[in-house]
């Protein structure tokens, strides 16, 4: 093959930072493991830590963040 590998192009840094969806916290390296992930109408949605724990009940209830 005389055909060159083609490289990943670099990833853009706004592409890995998070947002709270409740509160608007950014995470510029991604989501902490502290975070919470949730899917809401096929939408991924991250709430930081201290969100995730004043919201635990509806959560764990899958209550849409909308209810809380």
């Amino acid at each position: 093959m005389d055909q060159p590998t083609p490289h990943p192009a670099p990833r853009d840094p706004e592409a890995r930072t998070v947002v709270c969806a409740r509160c608007g916290t950014r995470s510029p390296d991604g989501a902490p493991i502290t975070w919470t992930c949730s899917m809401e109408n096929g939408v991924r949605q991250y709430f930081c830590h201290d969100c995730a724990r004043a919201n635990i009940r509806a959560i764990e209830g899958r209550l849409d963040s909308s209810w809380w």
